[in-house]
């Protein structure tokens, strides 16, 4: 068995548009819900901006609630990816998804994406760029 055949689809996504089981490889994965983190989408000043900017990132980074949810996510993430590691499998989908799928699933799916991409190999897909501001 080759533990390097895994590879970890990582998403983020508005619930809007949330992705069937069916669009996932191999119909399962992980689910995080960002909606119980503080939504920086309901202040004037972030609403043109994403996950992937830097005043967002420190915006959710600096909250009392997103080092206890992202972390719980990657603790079990990790366990998950050990075990998968050991049985050859080849697929581990983690989808992040928040109210518009613009700040806190894409920051969360960008920061496990940096977190795991030492370990595994990482396919990162942002599901709403469409809707974001025309910057992007």
């Amino acid at each position: 068995m080759n533990p390097n055949l895994l590879t970890v689809v990582i998403l983020s996504f508005s619930y809007k548009n949330a992705p069937t089981w069916r669009e996932l490889p191999h119909g399962g994965g992980f689910v995080f819900d960002c909606r119980g983190l503080p939504n920086p989408g309901r202040e004037e000043r972030y609403k043109g901006l994403t996950g992937l900017d830097l005043e967002v990132q420190e915006y959710l980074r600096n909250t009392a609630q997103f080092e206890p949810f992202f972390n719980a996510s990657v603790v079990m993430v990790e366990q998950t990816i050990a075990h998968h590691q050991s049985r050859g499998f080849e697929h581990l989908t983690v989808a992040y998804g928040c109210t518009g799928g613009q700040h806190r699933s894409v920051f969360c799916a960008e920061t496990l994406a940096n977190h795991l991409r030492s370990n595994v190999s990482v396919v990162l897909e942002h599901r709403e760029t469409a809707n974001w501001p025309k910057k992007y």
